[in-house]
């Protein structure tokens, strides 16, 4: 019974520190973007993106308002979005978005990481012709018919849309993730999620034991608080 006990704690544990680690992220995020558009969400939609996924994400209402108080003060360190690119095991392309108040800190956890799972860090633009910035928005499907939305939003630069379950996944271009998110936001659409992802426009083959080797790579980028996310082409 102790052994059961001690292994639901563990889990408990680690779920309660990953949700921590999601939340530390969404603080850095509000926090540039209320350095760079200010602190009220109706006139800076970047925030007011940021804000719904960290709704979405069970991050308490309190804990948002607070980063964005702190945000708003002198106190809060200077976030800066910087992305890094790499390689890890048989090419596989990797693209490290974060946000950091010391890029030498950064850098120098990244190229460890690196090291140790058999990466190297590579130059600026090097992986520009291996990913596609796309806008990607998880809406609910209740009420929403699939072909007449398709209509409505064709010309604010929809591209594609899939259903999943009780949810739909639009797809539209880089530039037109403004225009999206107000037109859906116009027709009270209720949105899940929305953010600028990176698609690749080609696939890396790894056996089964190197992808195994680059996910473990990719999870130590990503329980780095400065690391936002990281984007791969491995198949």
């Amino acid at each position: 019974m102790g052994r059961i006990f001690e292994t639901r704690k563990h889990v408990m544990f680690a779920r309660f520190d990953k949700m921590s680690k999601a939340f530390t992220k969404f603080g850095r995020e509000i926090a540039i973007a209320v350095k760079t558009g200010g602190e009220d969400p109706d006139s800076n939609s970047k925030l007011r993106v940021i804000i719904q996924n960290a709704k979405g994400a069970n991050m308490p209402k309190d804990r948002i308002m607070a980063a964005i108080n702190r945000a708003a003060s002198k106190d809060e360190s200077n976030y800066s979005e910087v992305i890094y690119e790499a390689h890890a095991m048989k090419g596989v392309g990797l693209v490290i978005e974060t946000a950091t108040d010391n890029p030498t800190r950064t850098v120098a956890n990244i190229r460890m990481y690196l090291n140790r799972g058999g990466g190297e860090l590579g130059k600026s633009g090097a992986l520009d012709f291996a990913f596609e910035r796309k806008s990607i928005f998880v809406i609910n499907t209740e009420g929403i018919n699939p072909e007449d939305l398709e209509l409505e939003l064709i010309d604010f630069g929809l591209e594609d849309i899939e259903i999943e379950g009780n949810e739909m996944v639009l797809t539209a271009s880089f530039t037109n993730f403004g225009a999206m998110q107000k037109a859906l936001e116009e027709r009270h659409i209720n949105i899940i999620s929305s953010e600028l992802q990176r698609i690749p426009t080609s696939i890396i083959d790894v056996s089964e034991d190197e992808k195994n080797i680059v996910l473990a790579l990719i999870e130590k980028l990503e329980d780095d608080d400065d690391i936002q996310r990281v984007f791969h082409n491995m198949s």
